[in-house]
Order: structure tokens, then sequence, then C-alpha cells
């Protein structure tokens, strides 16, 4: 039986309609996201290119510990709190600039940082007004929006989903070669 694909925004995730839309928009990536990693074989999660480019594993850290510092430096305005600070035990880069290496995390263990952040997200946004979403934070280097911020948490993830799919045929092809 075929299940018809339904491609129409929703706000039900949030009261505000506007809002809603931003959220179902954000979750959609998500979903794409995951998509892209139903594909993914564990064995390659920690896979590294011969140019130094990161893995699966480190892009997935890097997703959520980007998502939860917008959430908690840009929206809320303040430091993460103990328990979202201990899903985050790499620093954000190394000397160099450089994406810190993740190594040694199962999937599971990425998946699960992901939903935990997304749900902390999904709680501060569903009870946001919509003059507090539109609300201009004043940082030292720039000015953001709550509903800002959902567009740059969209693109940063489409982005990385893409190199996430590229990492995945690259790995397969050299550990299908090893095998």
């Amino acid at each position: 039986m075929n299940v018809r694909k339904q491609n129409i925004v929703d706000v039900y995730l949030s009261q505000s309609p506007e809002i809603g839309r931003w959220l179902w928009a954000l979750q959609d990536s998500r979903a794409r996201t995951m998509e892209e990693l139903e594909r993914l074989s564990p064995d390659i999660l920690d896979w590294r290119p011969p140019d130094g480019e990161s893995s699966i594993g480190t892009i997935l850290y890097h997703i959520a510990d980007i998502e939860a510092d917008w959430l908690y430096a840009e929206v809320l305005e303040q430091e993460f709190p103990p328990e979202v600070a201990a899903l985050f035990t790499h620093a954000t880069r190394d000397e160099q600039g450089h994406l810190t290496q993740v190594q040694g995390d199962s999937l599971e263990q990425h998946l699960h940082r992901l939903s935990i952040v997304r749900g902390l997200l999904l709680d501060t946004y569903q009870q946001m007004s919509l003059s507090e979403f539109r609300r201009v934070r004043t940082l030292p280097h720039y000015d953001v929006t709550p509903e800002w911020v959902l567009h740059h948490l969209m693109q940063h993830e489409a982005e990385h989903r893409s190199q996430i799919g590229a990492l995945r045929i690259s790995a397969e092809r050299v550990v299908g070669r090893q095998l």
C-alpha cells in the first residue's frame, strides 16, 4: 500500500502559527538528516578521509554543539546548564580553529545528544511569544533574533548533511576496497 506523502507546512508545533512554521521547517530539516543517517554503516562513523577532513561522528557532535550554543548564548542569553554542558565534553574547536575530532561515540550516543538538544530547543520555542521570538538580542559582535537563529540552524544542518552524505560515500568506497 502506498502512503501518500504530505509536502505541507504545518503549524502544530507552537501556539503561534508563525513560530510553528519555523519549527516545522526545523524538524523537516532534521528528518532529512535522519534519512541520510539511515544509510550509514556504524563502522564508518569515525572514518576520516586522507585530507584530514572531519569524521561523520565529529560533524554530528558539532551539529548538536552549535544548536545548543545558539539556543543558550543567543536565544536564552545564558550559560549552558550543567546537564547540557555534560553532553559536550570536547571543545568545539582545536588550537588551529578546526573542529575537535570526536572519536569513539556510537551513532546512538550522537543521536541521543541531538535529540536532547532539539527537545530543549523545541520546549524553549514552544513557550515563546511572537514578540519574544522577534526580540533583538544585542551581543558583543552582532544583533540576533530567535527567528534568525532557526534560519541559521536549518542552513547549518543542511550544509553538514550534505557533507555527511559525501563522507559516507567516500568512506564506503574506501572501506569496501579494504574488505
